[in-house]
């Protein structure tokens, strides 16, 4: 029995190699090459520019000064609040400045009383002369003193007029439409007794500027993209510029180029420049620092764009995805340029256009491996 049951076992055993012969051989099937979207680079005219850094300043400011001695009897303002032009700020005692404006006048009649009788004797002794019944010395002095009498007139008249200039200035107004800082003296003190007393100041804060500085690189640069055309002042009032602060994306606040210092500074060895930017609601004010973009030239230029975030960095330096026509993903080395609205970035070197840009991010898209290509496009900047 036991014979038996070993020779059932082998049996079995042969019989289970036999099956297992004759199943297929398993073999490795690599995966299909994974679809990938691709584009070719987005062409238009670009404006190429550069970003810089600058300070807003005023663009009117002015110390309020006591330019006559009294007491400051009224202060017409909140210490911060806006002032139209002409707006009394401060008032100084008037009353010692009327009298002398009254008394000037005054002065000015009695010369003009004077001048009037003088007047009617000269014109007497020039009759009594050519009728021979004057003598010659006494039309002269007749003359003489209408003339002195005259010349009184426009004495006490200048007098008059520096008395009346003097009262004025007992008005403090603001001289342009402003901000007038805190006041630095209070009511009852005395000013303007020895030098003139600083009482404020008045900041006009629309129009802003914003002054920044070029590099001599920069500026030499910008000449060659003028392509040696000489630019005119009207020229640079058109030259666009934008700004952003430093809690802000982008650049939104919109200017013009104002004015290009005609030399260039041997210390620093860069050159001034500023700007003018609108500013109604008083979102910039003077000191702030900004960052700036300023334009390489006056014309646009014909460029490659792609989108920023498929622009890759390595220890070599910027590089892009690409699909040849083998449909091999390869890796491409780039210069790139600004960065646009739209999130597009401009790419100065190391593409073509007809490059097959890689556009999906999703990690697929190996350098050396074959992919499907699947054509796209990449979208236009929004026009504002």
């Amino acid at each position: 029995m036991r014979h038996r049951h070993y020779t059932g076992l082998i049996v079995l055993l042969l019989l289970a190699t036999a099956l297992a012969g004759c199943k297929p051989e398993n073999r490795f099937v690599p995966p299909p090459p994974p679809e990938i979207s691709v584009a070719p680079p987005l062409k238009q005219k670009v404006t190429p520019f550069m970003e810089l850094t600058g300070n807003t300043a005023p663009y009117n400011i002015v110390d309020l000064v006591a330019r006559v001695q009294g007491f400051l009897t009224a202060i017409n303002y909140q210490d911060g609040s806006p002032a139209k032009k002409g707006d009394v700020l401060f008032q100084i005692d008037p009353s010692t400045y009327e009298a002398q404006v009254k008394q000037a006048e005054a002065q000015v009649a009695s010369a003009k009383a004077q001048l009037v009788q003088s007047t009617a004797e000269f014109n007497r002794q020039e009759t009594l002369l050519r009728q021979n019944v004057s003598a010659q010395n006494t039309y002269d002095m007749a003359k003489a003193k209408r003339d002195s009498d005259a010349a009184n007139v426009e004495n006490q008249e200048a007098n008059l007029t520096i008395a009346q200039i003097n009262l004025g200035y007992t008005k403090v107004a603001a001289p342009f439409d402003s901000v007038t800082t805190r006041h630095l003296i209070s009511i009852g003190e005395v000013v303007g007794s020895s030098v003139n007393t600083k009482l404020a100041t008045s900041v006009q804060l629309d129009p802003i500027y914003v002054t920044f500085n070029v590099s001599e690189q920069d500026v030499l640069k910008i000449r060659a993209n003028l392509k040696d055309r000489r630019i005119t002042l009207d020229d640079i009032n058109k030259v666009p510029l934008e700004i952003g602060l430093m809690t802000e994306e982008g650049f939104p606040h919109k200017g013009h180029l104002n004015y290009v210092s005609p030399e260039i500074d041997p210390n620093t060895g860069t050159i001034l420049m500023r700007g003018l930017f609108e500013n109604p609601n008083r979102v910039l004010l003077p000191g702030f620092f900004v960052r700036v973009r300023l334009p390489l030239g006056l014309e646009g230029q014909e460029s490659l764009l792609v989108p920023d975030q498929v622009v890759a960095e390595d220890q070599a330096g910027k590089y892009l995805l690409v699909v040849n026509k083998d449909d091999t993903v390869e890796q491409r080395r780039v210069t790139t340029g600004s960065l646009l609205p739209g999130n597009l970035r401009v790419i100065e070197k190391g593409l073509t256009a007809d490059d097959r840009v890689v556009i999906s991010t999703n990690g697929r898209a190996i350098p050396g491996r074959k992919v499907v290509p699947k054509a796209t496009t990449i979208a236009q900047p929004a026009t504002k």
